[in-house]
This record gives structure tokens, C-alpha cells and sequence, in this order.
């Protein structure tokens, strides 16, 4: 799939600015504070209905105006073209799906699936392991329709947990440890199932660009893999009672990339890592692709700056190979790379909120 048409009104210093994209690559350059990056935010609310550079899409509003418009038209494989729009007054959010008010945020992301690569984004392999954990699920989700809900109900029997640990009512526990149990189980075993699928494609893509030997991707899944999870609650039921909350489980999951049994982050380049995350990113949409879902927009935003231009180069030849749709920004028309290789492109200039097609 991809989108045909683009319409934005009063994101950020975006005004008012329509767009006709490739299919295909999609290059877009301006200075700082352009318009290149909401060009992007535009896009992830359309596809998300929310932003990956506020807490609150109020703040995207435009500062002299009460509410944002996004919509799009897109293009599926098969022929079918889809309108999607969301529009938000400062207060709530409206989905509209072909012409049809939605109110789940979920189906704008079946209907539109992004895979988003910006700065922060190099924060997955070195931060916390929220993001990761974000990463597992958000790779899930888009290929288990049924794993929304087991996510859920794990997260609905952990709330409940914890509120019953915080007053102490022990007689309660019982009922959610097997709740926790059944559904913590269930989640722990997609996101096992998940990383092993998506190696082989992550190594595929890596060999790319890197020669890094004995790459791995190891799940900790939240409590000793020889253990079942209602004993593990038991064992530490003193413990969370102590402290009030729930040690382990599904929540306290994570995943390491390894290099010869080693943690990548410690012992690879800032730029070496920067393409780890790269192949991590591609590998996940290359993944759902592959397994017949459909395609969807890469959106990379400034996240090439540090790369050399033989790299930038070999990631854009990448791209085009990929059945995918591409919405790249830069500062300066030449930081893209070599284009001679990369087939059909568009070329976008944004400068003070306007949007030009070279």
C-alpha cells in the first residue's frame, strides 16, 4: 500500500500544504525548523493519531489556529483506495475511515501501518526497556489481530494485582495470580515466538551494512524461563506486598542485542549502532511483509545525519528494494546519498512551511 494524496491544515508551521508522493522513496529537505519534520508528524497522526514529537496532539495545533486536519488517500495492493482523516479541536480527536467515524485508534493503524525512525529512536538499544518491549508489541500486533486483547487483559489483571497488594487484601490475590498467569503466559509466548522470527531478517538486512559477527537477539521475558509464572507470583508474593507492586511478569521484559555474547550497546560504535537499529526497524517491517500483510510507510527523520555517505548511500539502494513506501528528511539536498540507483523518487523542498516538489 501507499499513500496517494496527502492534506495538511494547521500542524505546527504547516498551515495548509497538499502533496501528491511517490509510491516509492520519498526525499524531503529544508533547514531547521522548516516544516520538513512535521511533514512526517503529519503523516505518523494520520496514521497513529498521535505525535512521536508531543505527549499532547493539542501542542502540534498551529499557534494561530483552534484545530488540525490530516487526510490522506491510500493505495492498497489490490486496487482499493481508502480515505482516511483524523481531526483534532483542542479538546478530542476524530477518526473518519472512509467517510465512517471511528473510534478506535487501532484501526488507523491497520488501515495506515508505519514504521517510524527518528533520533530518539537510537534510545531502543541504550535506554530502558520500555521502548523495547514497545518494539516487540507493536510487531505483534500488526501481524496477531487477537494479541491486542491478550495484551489487555494481561494489563487489566496486573492493574488489579497491584491495587489488592496495596491494601493488603490477600484473599483476593489467588483469583488475579491465575488471571496473571494465564494471560502474562500467552504475551511472554508471542514475544518469544516474535524474536525468533524476526532474526533471520534482521541478520539478512544487517549483512547489508555491517560485517559484525555472532549477532543475537535475546529475550528476557520477566521471570526465570524454568519457572511457571503463578509460582514465580507466589514465591514473591512477600516481597511485592513489601513494596506494593508486581516484580515479576510480562512488564518486566526485555530483550539485549548481542555481539559475540556481548551487549552491541557496549562494544559497537555510535554508528555501527545507529545501523543495528536501522536493520532492527527494517527487519520488522520486512517481517510483516513477507508474511502477507501489507505494506505500509517508513517515515525516517533526520536519522541519517551521522551516517557517511557511503552508508546513507547503501541504506536509500535498501529502501528501494523494499516493497514499502519511504518519507526521508535532511537539511541539505545532498546528505540523501547517491541516487542513481534508487529507481522512482520524489524530491520535496520545505521551506517556512511551504512544501515544494523539485
Amino acid at each position: 500500500m501507499s499513500l496517494q494524496k496527502l492534506d495538511i491544515y494547521h500542524v505546527r508551521n504547516l498551515q495548509q500544504a497538499s502533496l501528491y508522493p511517490s509510491a516509492k522513496i520519498n526525499l524531503i529537505y529544508g533547514s531547521n525548523a522548516s516544516g520538513k519534520s512535521s511533514l512526517l508528524e503529519a503523516i505518523h497522526l494520520l496514521g497513529r493519531a498521535n505525535s512521536f514529537r508531543s505527549t499532547t496532539v493539542k501542542n502540534v495545533i498551529h499557534f494561530a489556529h483552534k484545530d488540525l486536519i490530516v487526510s490522506g488517500k491510500v493505495h492498497f495492493t489490490n486496487g482499493h483506495v481508502s480515505t482516511l482523516g483524523i481531526q483534532h479541536d483542542g479538546k478530542q480527536l476524530q477518526i473518519r475511515i472512509d467517510e465512517e467515524t471511528r473510534r478506535s485508534r487501532s484501526e488507523l493503524a491497520y488501515a495506515l501501518p508505519l514504521q517510524l525512525i527518528h533520533p530518539k529512536s537510537y534510545q531502543l538499544l541504550d535506554a530502558g526497556p520500555q521502548l523495547r518491549r514497545e518494539f516487540m508489541d507493536w510487531g505483534i500486533f500488526n501481524q496477531h489481530t487477537d494479541f491486542l486483547n491478550h495484551w489487555r487483559q494481561f494489563k487489566k489483571a496486573l492493574s488489579q494485582r497491584n491495587a489488592l497488594l496495596k491494601i493488603r487484601r490477600l484473599k483476593e490475590l489467588n483469583v488475579w495470580n491465575h488471571e496473571l498467569q494465564q494471560y502474562g503466559t500467552i504475551v511472554a509466548n508471542y514475544r518469544k515466538q516474535y524474536l525468533s522470527e524476526l532474526m533471520p531478517f534482521f541478520l539478512t538486512i544487517v549483512q547489508q551494512f555491517l560485517d559484525l559477527e555472532n549477532l543475537e537477539l535475546k529475550l528476557i521475558q520477566g521471570w526465570d524461563e524454568e519457572s511457571l509464572l503463578l509460582d514465580k507470583l507466589v514465591e514473591d508474593q512477600e516481597k511485592d506486598l513489601r513494596y506494593g507492586f508486581t516484580h515479576s511478569g510480562p512488564h518486566r521484559a526485555d530483550f539485549q542485542l548481542l555481539t559475540q555474547s556481548r551487549k552491541a550497546k557496549d562494544f559497537v560504535s555510535r554508528g555501527q549502532l545507529k545501523l543495528l537499529l536501522l536493520s532492527l526497524k527494517l527487519a520488522q517491517v520486512e517481517h510483516l511483509i513477507k508474511n502477507g500483510f501489507q505494506s505500509g510507510c517508513v517515515l525516517i527523520d533526520d536519522a541519517v545525519a551521522e551516517l557517511d555517505f557511503s552508508s546513507r548511500s547503501k541504506l536509500l539502494e535498501f529502501l528501494a528494494t523494499m516493497d514499502v513506501q519511504v518519507f526521508m528528511t535532511a537539511t541539505e539536498q545532498n546528505e540523501f546519498g547517491d541516487l542513481a540507483n534508487i529507481g522512482e523518487y520524489k524530491m520535496f523542498h520545505v521551506k517556512h512551511g511551504d512544501i515544494l516538489e523539485v
